[in-house]
């Protein structure tokens, strides 16, 4: 199962900021790992999605639970699963 990890953030943006460096280092880690395959920041920057690889979801919210965001109480998370039965090659 895959998952959308929609993030929103519950600080301004200053305070936001002073997490996300160790917020990129974390998810640098996931992506290396494969358990994120992609993220970004929404365009009004009031959040971010995640989208995780084939992973359980358990696995999914053990990555939410992971985020600095999530311990520095700055973001909190929707998780969506959905079936990626169509999928680019590789993934």
């Amino acid at each position: 199962m895959f998952h959308v990890l929609k993030s929103t953030y519950l600080q301004p943006p200053d305070i936001v900021n002073q997490t996300r460096p160790a917020h990129l280092e974390w998810l640098k880690g996931e992506v290396a790992a494969g358990r994120i395959v992609l993220a970004g920041r929404l365009e009004d920057e009031t959040g971010a999605v995640l989208i995780t690889g084939d992973i359980s979801a358990d696995e999914a919210r053990a990555i939410v639970d992971d985020d600095p965001y999530t311990a520095a109480e700055v973001a909190r998370y929707e998780l969506t699963p959905f079936n990626g039965a169509f999928r680019a090659p590789g993934l």
